[in-house]
């Protein structure tokens, strides 16, 4: 199910309450932007949940010491040892319902923990009870709001590290490295808070702002010193729509050829590589294990179909310094049609990407850079493809090429 608040639902009539997310890396400045809105809420009836890893709150306890909360009429609600997008994902639930329910609040703000992303915070309003109700019923949810710091993220983001090797996440099965959460916490949100923008200079700040820009398109940049922001920056901006920030990426619009090249100014650009011949694996192998001497690459994203495994979909996944690629499953020109989605939405999906001799076996690559050399990196990647003699050779050939890749395979 599919949150229903759009932009304009943010009428009178509307008396859910209405809530805003603020997520963000560790050391962002979310609790300095949190602690600026509850000393300048005009009077607003705010109840604030505080999310942390840690057992002890460590956010909890110096708001509670600088902020004096009116007992009767603000709420301060602390939740430790744990992530609301994964293990206390019921208890938010519960907490959000009580709040909704007790009709005392203008306004709720939820500080996320550093290493959470916003997206399962947002389908928590989706969920549905056995009696049907779901949150969403009670509970608006208004702004996602990712607070960026201006001195760190492009160091975080482009550091080869995972969240385990600084000494935080989610358990022993979280694998995701620093990259990925920025990426994730970026791309999934209505506004962008960059922090101590006045540590950084003019020049950086604006380098800064084309990456974010350049990752998503659709959120609003407000740059912030000490935490300061005007509240209608973020509270009641009624911004979030579910489905649109599913397709705000900047690497989907590319793929979907929305390019926007304002951020070209800064040397920041970003192109889609589509092809319907698959890739010679060792020659594709090589091409991602370069030195990038063409410029920084910053993201890149998509499928690829190697010769060597031609019925299997392969995903790529960059973002900063950490790189990596998986199966992904079989194209369905590789599933008997019988087997196919028997909803007629999903089949004209599939036969949209659908095109004679290989079916929908293509190449969808899209990458975003700072300084890089599009024609040289198109001009690799076509010299990737088969040429047009290996192409003649046919599949089974093709699946006796030697593959750097093979150890992924499935047995």
């Amino acid at each position: 199910m599919l949150l229903t608040n759009s932009v304009n639902n943010t009428s009178a009539k509307d008396h859910r309450l209405p809530v805003t997310v603020l997520s963000g890396f560790l050391g962002a400045g979310k609790t300095t932007l949190l602690n600026y809105v509850l000393h300048n809420r005009d009077g607003l009836r705010v109840a604030v949940i505080v999310n942390d890893m840690s057992d002890v709150n460590i956010d909890a306890t110096q708001l509670n010491k600088e902020v004096s909360l009116n007992r009767a009429e603000e709420k301060l609600i602390e939740m430790s040892n744990g992530c609301i997008c994964c293990t206390l994902r019921e208890d938010l639930l519960l907490e959000v319902g009580k709040l909704a329910k007790a009709g005392r609040f203008d306004y709720l703000l939820i500080e996320s923990t550093g290493i959470s992303e916003p997206l399962p915070i947002a389908e928590t309003f989706t969920f549905e009870h056995e009696d049907g109700q779901s949150l969403a019923d009670i509970a608006r949810l208004d702004t996602l709001v990712t607070v960026v710091d201006a001195v760190n993220f492009i160091t975080d983001f482009e550091a080869a590290e995972d969240l385990a090797d600084r000494g935080e996440s989610l358990g022993e099965d979280d694998e995701r490295s620093v990259a990925d959460l920025l990426i994730e916490q970026v791309e999934f949100c209505d506004v962008l808070v960059i922090s101590k923008a006045d540590l950084v200079t003019p020049q950086q700040l604006q380098r800064l702002s084309a990456i974010l820009r350049s990752l998503n398109s659709r959120a609003r940049i407000i740059k912030a010193e000490h935490g300061r922001v005007a509240l209608t920056d973020i509270l009641n901006t009624g911004l979030f729509n579910f489905e649109q920030a599913q397709q705000a990426p900047g690497w989907l619009q590319e793929l979907r050829g929305e390019h926007k090249p304002e951020t070209e100014e800064y040397g920041i650009s970003s192109f889609a590589f589509k092809a319907r011949k698959p890739f010679h694996p060792a020659r594709f192998y090589d091409f991602l294990h370069q030195d990038w001497p063409s410029g920084r690459l910053l993201r890149s994203k998509g499928y690829f179909w190697l010769a060597s495994s031609p019925e299997y979909a392969w995903l790529w996944h960059q973002a900063g310094g950490i790189a990596r690629y998986n199966m992904a499953g079989l194209f369905w020109q590789a599933v008997p049609q019988a087997e196919w989605p028997q909803e007629t939405d999903m089949q004209d999906a599939i036969m949209q990407s659908w095109q004679e001799p290989f079916g929908d076996r293509r190449q969808e690559l899209v990458f975003i850079g700072q300084q890089l050399d599009k024609s040289a990196m198109l001009a690799q990647l076509t010299d990737c493809l088969l040429s047009d003699a290996e192409l003649a050779l046919g599949e089974p050939h093709w699946q006796h090429l030697p593959s750097p890749f093979a150890a992924e395979l499935p047995v």
